[in-house]
């Protein structure tokens, strides 16, 4: 179905990105990749005069071990990727530099809060220039 999926997993929600990941290989076409993609966001600078100096490498080398050892854990084949920014933005950037053909995102049920900010997974599907599964969490 789908040859280049960029599957987004947030850490704080592992098992939630071990079930994308399952979802994004039963949907590669034979022959397709998968990318598995954490984005850290950035540390405002007010904030960021206070951290160690490596706190993003740090934690950009902490998101692919954790990322590597999924996919070790699930023994699904997949590129892992680590970027860094506002995480709706590098998402989509991902997806346009790979050319991928679909992105997965998992999503929790909005709360009022959304309605003021977004969610990642909303900006996602707003902007996206290929297709988005959102997959929801359960209630």
């Amino acid at each position: 179905m789908y040859r280049k999926i960029i599957v987004a997993i947030a850490l704080g929600g592992i098992e939630k990105g071990e079930q994308i990941l399952r979802k994004a290989a039963s949907l590669l076409d034979d022959g397709g990749e998968i990318v598995a993609l954490n984005v850290i966001e950035d540390v405002p600078t007010y904030v960021a005069i206070e951290l160690p100096a490596n706190m993003v490498e740090d934690a950009m080398q902490d998101s692919r071990d954790k990322l590597n050892a999924l996919i070790a854990t699930t023994g699904i084949a997949a590129t892992v990727e680590v970027r860094n920014g506002p995480p709706a933005k590098a998402i989509i950037s991902t997806a346009e530099s790979h050319r991928a053909d679909l992105i997965i995102v998992a999503s929790h049920v909005p709360d009022f809060s959304n309605y003021f900010i977004g969610a990642t997974a909303d900006r996602v599907v707003r902007h996206a220039k290929c297709s988005v599964l959102v997959d929801r969490q359960k209630i």
